[in-house]
């Protein structure tokens, strides 16, 4: 049985978002910063100074589209 399985980019997209934002949150508690007022600072200014470079958070965060982000969160809350 060899069924092929169909995905659309959006979710693989978001797949992917939510798995970066979970490494993202995960090294900034490890280095003892509140992850959630960091990515919320970030999210509402786009200043990604908001973000620490530990483990390349900044550079992880800055790989995501901001609203695309914000809507796939907003998605995810009302569900």
């Amino acid at each position: 049985m060899s069924d092929t399985t169909i995905f659309s980019e959006e979710i693989i997209q978001n797949a992917n978002a939510k798995e970066i934002l979970r490494e993202i949150c995960e090294d900034l508690e490890e280095r003892g910063y509140n992850s959630i007022k960091q990515v919320v600072g970030y999210l509402i200014s786009g200043d990604p100074g908001y973000i620490s470079s530990y483990k390349e958070c900044r550079t992880k965060i800055q790989s995501l589209d901001r609203n695309s982000l914000i809507e796939l969160m907003l998605k995810e809350y009302i569900k």
